[in-house]
């Protein structure tokens, strides 16, 4: 789809209706070309995209066939005969109910259609599950006959009438099941339909929001467009805000199919849409069983398989848009219903907050908290005063399903002052979800000393401690004004930290006691940001021997487990790392609910003791399952997730991979940055941009990283090398360089030897061999599978043996350290080359441009080996050029690079006076001599 101003979509319909359903237009018009059935039975559920099936199906054929359509009707599906009037308005009314009369009749009508020509006849019918039995009965004497083919279209429940089933379970008919789109066709749909990079985020909501359903997909598309929630952002589509209920798109599919139904079935579905989940049996109190049931099989409900069984609109959008739709004062006699056929309005648990509050694991709020949920907004909506521990309750509820806007409005209305701290607590989460910082945090600061011993009161700790390094406080600075706020408030105060936190931390003191928990949460995060693991470390064993435990020790536990990690990874001890991490996941189960997101806060340690110890495929398994597990907190935190993913595959040296992963996750990351990676980010994605040369965006991603205040102390650490490499690739001057040596002789990098051994590794990618014996003395001291790899190319790097140097990338590859394998293979041909040995040399080559191929160094493929030794094209230009030989044009160079059509000219442009060339048609003739 073109974009009108760079910045708003315009769907194109009828291209993305049909994606996905190639294979069953192709079937199905095969099937009728060569009469292998007489009939073809096409089923789906509502919105699937089978009408639209149906017209492409009668537009290819209509130049080899005559047509006749018919459409069924619920309004005639009781009439016998009632949508044949048509065919039979001269019949008497004797013979109108006459079946050997109708089909004398429809078949004299044929007849005249084909004004005696032997061109076959086709039937095509829609809705046919409306058609009443006695014109089924018709229909399929026609087909057995062998008179007219047909293709009858009609949903799975309640079927079709039984005489044109019969025909299929007797083999004289073939049927096709169309299911709803799935992830990779939808991505094909967006991939049609926008211009520019869907990321793998988006594109997981757009699925979700859509259930796969084509109506339901354009509709979603054209109103998000129009309605500015779905928005490019430096070529890339991103998601501002919830899809738009109230799209006029969304609104019209819902009024039309609402038309086509009975007052009774209208009613139905607007008390489900406005309680939903609700129970299937005050439902069939209230319309009828039958009326359930007939709901049921047309699929415009679902039911839960639990007991007692509950009731939802089969799509959320539709039932969002329906409630849209309804009046207040309608909603408010619906309300009653629901009120009297329950007995009694819903009552909260009454410790809702705890049981359900949103952290990042949605999983623990149940279906009956979700009704619950549904009912006190429903009664918002109509302005009914709800009791304070529901509205607590459902704030809660909506928070950990990540409404929060819903949230908010709920906690807001909160005034008992015995709730409303935790009240205030579900608001800040919901601002911080929202990205307003500065929101959050006052209302945390309000709130946080009068939770007390509560077991809200650690998660709400946590919070304000990361709400207020987002807004740009340092954490020494935060923990002192906290303690100075414990002591004001003659609350307990702890000896964890003092007066001084910085001095507490580097002297090592003491545990405070359980009584000063506080203190001791805090005294935790000032040493993980200090990065004194022994501290920490002894901190942890004290934790865990405490007997019996505190109300907040599991929290405390999995804290200092989860920045132990992060600490043994910086200082190169892996190994304890990811023991340290699945301590603090092991903590996780006892800390679901409350406010503070354990479930991330501890998934991005556990990942990144992985990365540091090189076991790559075990990280992106974590965040896969994290990703499949919770597909609600993964979307809210997908940004930082892409980021954790980008970082490893620049380790892996998949550079291509995770420049196309990083530049999403940075826009994703301008919106919402909840574990505040997004200068890492910025700085790993101006990295690999470049690297591969694309001076466009790396120009940009550059201010990105120099714009952004500065991260975690661990974290700035590397964003600061990757960003000194990157100016390197961009200028080549050696300042970078410079500024990698001087940054890995400073106190802070020196103290961390895992952190020192990435930027030794960094320099040797930029070609500085001079850090060689750095690397070979430092990596020893290294825990892990990537040091070990690491110290073995140093060690092989200056030895003159290529055979040695062959076995030892050999090795490397077989253990998954490709880019290094690379390496060696590149060192060893070098190596040949010198003693003369050419052949050999070249089986050196070979082999690390197979080394490239894994990697999806694409330009280092095919034609350009020939290229090579005479032209000389950057990565970026040969990564063009190869697409461009392929046959893409610019844009579809542009959109499947990330980068803008300007830059794909210039490259291209370059390319030219380097070949010796004047077009791209000339491409392929230079390239191959």
């Amino acid at each position: 789809m073109d974009s009108s101003n760079g910045h708003s979509p315009k769907p194109g319909s009828a291209h993305r209706l049909l994606t996905g359903r190639r294979q069953p237009l192709d079937r199905i018009c095969n099937i009728i070309r060569t009469r292998t059935s007489q009939a073809v039975f096409l089923m789906a559920g509502p919105g699937i995209g089978k009408t639209t099936l149906i017209e492409t199906i009668t537009e290819r054929l209509a130049a080899e066939m005559i047509i006749v359509q018919i459409h069924g009707s619920s309004s005639l599906s009781r009439v016998p005969f009632g949508i044949l009037a048509p065919y039979t308005a001269e019949l008497t009314a004797e013979d109108s109910v006459s079946p050997v009369a109708v089909l004398r009749s429809v078949w004299s009508y044929f007849e005249k259609l084909k004004a005696g020509q032997d061109t076959p006849l086709l039937l095509m019918m829609d809705d046919a599950h409306h058609l009443d039995e006695a014109t089924a009965s018709i229909v399929a004497d026609m087909i057995s006959a062998g008179w007219a083919s047909v293709v009858a279209a009609g949903r799975p429940r309640p079927g079709l009438p039984q005489p044109l089933a019969q025909l299929w379970y007797d083999g004289l008919a073939d049927r096709v099941d169309l299911r709803p789109l799935n992830r990779e066709q939808i991505e094909e749909v967006l991939a049609h339909a926008l211009d520019g990079t869907v990321p793998a985020g988006t594109v997981d909501t757009i699925w979700s929001a859509s259930g796969g359903n084509p109506l339901i997909l354009d509709a979603l598309l054209h109103d998000a467009a129009e309605g500015g929630q779905l928005a490019k952002r430096n070529g890339i589509w991103m998601l501002l805000g919830p899809f738009p209920a109230e799209g006029p798109r969304l609104i019209n599919v819902v009024v039309k199919d609402m038309l086509r139904r009975t007052p009774e079935e209208q009613e139905a579905l607007k008390l489900i849409s406005l309680a939903g989940p609700v129970s299937r049996k005050v439902i069939e109190d209230i319309s009828g069983a039958e009326v359930v049931r007939s709901l049921l099989d047309q699929q415009m409900v679902v039911e839960n398989q639990g007991t007692p069984a509950d009731l939802r609109i089969w799509n959320a959008m539709f039932g969002r848009a329906l409630r849209k739709s309804i009046s207040v004062s309608r909603s408010l006699q619906l309300l009653e219903k629901i009120r009297e056929h329950r007995g009694t309005a819903p009552a909260g648990s009454g410790n809702g907050f705890a049981a359900t509050a949103g952290s990042g694991n949605v999983g623990t709020a149940s279906a009956g908290s979700e009704g619950r949920l549904r009912v006190v907004e429903w009664a918002l909506e109509c302005g009914i005063k709800t009791a304070e521990s529901e509205l607590l309750e459902a704030a809660a509820t909506a928070l950990a399903r990540f409404r929060s806007r819903s949230s908010r409005t709920m906690a807001a209305k909160v005034l008992n002052p015995d709730l409303v701290p935790q009240a205030r607590a579900i608001q800040a989460r919901a601002l911080f979800n929202e990205g307003d910082y500065a929101g959050a945090a006052k209302l945390l600061d309000e709130c946080w000393l009068q939770l007390g011993n509560s077991a809200a009161a650690a998660p709400v700790l946590m919070l304000r401690a990361k709400v207020h390094e987002a807004a740009g406080t340092p954490l020494a600075v935060f923990a002192a004004e906290s303690l100075k706020a414990l002591r004001s408030s003659s609350a307990e105060v702890g000896a964890g930290i003092g007066d001084n936190a910085d001095a507490q931390a580097e002297s090592g003191a003491e545990a405070a006691p359980v009584t000063a928990w506080r203190g001791q949460l805090l005294r935790l995060l000032v040493l993980g940001e200090a990065g004194k693991f022994e501290a920490l470390e002894s901190e942890v064993q004290e934790l865990r021997a405490r007997n019996p435990a505190g109300p907040a020790d599991a929290a405390l536990r999995a804290v200092g487990a989860a920045l132990l990690a992060q600490c043994l990874a910086a200082s190169g001890r892996s190994v304890q790392s990811l023991d340290a991490a699945l301590l603090a996941a092991s903590e996780l189960p006892a800390l679901e609910g409350g406010v503070f997101f354990f479930n991330e806060f501890v998934l991005n340690r556990l990942v990144g003791a992985y990365l540091a110890l090189g076991d790559w495929d075990s990280a992106e398994g974590e965040l896969a399952n994290y990703a499949a597990g919770q597909p609600r907190a993964a979307a809210a935190f997908g940004g930082s997730l892409e980021v954790l993913r980008g970082y490893s595959l620049l380790r892996q040296g998949r550079i291509e991979r995770a420049y196309q992963t990083l530049l999403p996750a940075v826009e994703h990351l301008r919106l919402n940055d909840p574990l505040q990676l997004f200068r890492l980010g910025s700085s790993l994605a101006f990295y690999v941009a470049s690297r591969l040369g694309d001076a466009a965006q790396s120009s940009r991603l550059e201010l990105d990283y120099k714009d952004s205040p500065p991260g975690p102390a661990g974290q700035e650490l590397l964003a600061t090398a990757y960003a000194a490499a990157a100016s390197e690739y961009v200028t080549r001057d050696g300042k970078g360089i410079a500024a990698l040596h001087t940054l890995s002789t400073t106190p802070e990098v020196s103290a961390r030897a895992g952190t020192l051994l990435e930027l030794l590794a960094i320099c040797w990618d930029l070609g500085d061999h001079s850090v060689i014996p750095l690397v070979h003395s430092l990596a020893g001291e290294v825990e892990g599978r990537w040091a070990a790899a690491m110290l073995t190319l140093a060690d092989q790097w200056e030895v003159p043996d290529a055979d040695s140097l062959m076995m030892t990338a050999a090795r490397l590859e077989a253990e998954g350290f490709v880019n290094l394998a690379r390496e060696a293979y590149a060192r060893a041909s070098s190596v040949l080359e010198s003693a003369g040995e050419r052949r050999r040399s070249r089986q050196a080559v070979a082999l690390r441009e197979k080394c490239d191929h894994e990697l999806g160094e694409r330009f280092r493929e095919g034609q350009f080996i020939a290229a090579g030794p005479t032209v000389h094209l950057t990565r970026r230009e040969q990564d063009i050029v190869e697409l461009a030989v392929q046959g893409l044009t610019d844009r579809e160079i542009a959109q499947r690079l990330m980068v803008s059509v300007r830059t794909v000219e210039g490259h291209l442009y370059r390319t030219y006076v380097k070949l010796g060339v004047r077009s791209r048609d000339e491409l392929s003739t230079a390239l191959a001599h």
